[in-house]
């Protein structure tokens, strides 16, 4: 889903008033990673997203991308994933609807999905358990289509 002007007006202004209040800076190169994080069409990874601003022709460290995705994580305008043992990935938060993730375990691709019984579980659970549920993760893990084809491939082939 791309992302909206109004989006990243309001998301510059939430990153700009959380540097404000914890006394750091506002450069240049915060605000460059943000827009280019907003710009990520789905999960990105700290070095895809390094590749990126580069290859833009941004001048911006690794150091200042870690520092800078912390921040972003802390003010929630970032949601940080661990799929398995694969590295660290990252997705924009806000105005960007809950979903969950299918993981393939052979290829690590993930897959986003957005199933309405899910909201309504977390609705029951919280009601029934007196909790204010502020958010969920789930992640499901199994094996693709496409890792599932080239198996019996290979099989068939063999």
């Amino acid at each position: 889903m791309p992302t909206t002007p109004e989006t990243i007006e309001k998301v510059i202004e939430i990153f700009s008033a959380y540097l404000e209040k914890n006394g750091h800076r506002k450069t240049p190169e915060r605000f460059a990673i943000l827009n280019e994080v907003y710009a990520q069409k789905g999960h990105f990874d700290i070095e895809s997203l390094y590749v990126s601003m580069k290859t833009k022709k941004y001048r911006v460290s690794r150091a200042t991308l870690y520092n800078t995705i912390d921040l972003l994580q802390a003010c929630n305008l970032v949601r940080k994933h661990q799929f398995g043992n694969n590295n660290a990935q990252f997705e924009r938060s806000y105005a960007y609807k809950q979903h969950d993730h299918l993981v393939c375990t052979k290829c690590n691709k993930v897959i986003e999905f957005c199933d309405p019984r899910i909201q309504n579980i977390k609705s029951t659970v919280g009601e029934l358990l007196d909790f204010n549920i502020l958010h969920h993760s789930l992640n499901l893990y199994g094996i693709c289509s496409s890792c599932r084809k080239r198996e019996e491939f290979e099989k068939e082939a063999s």
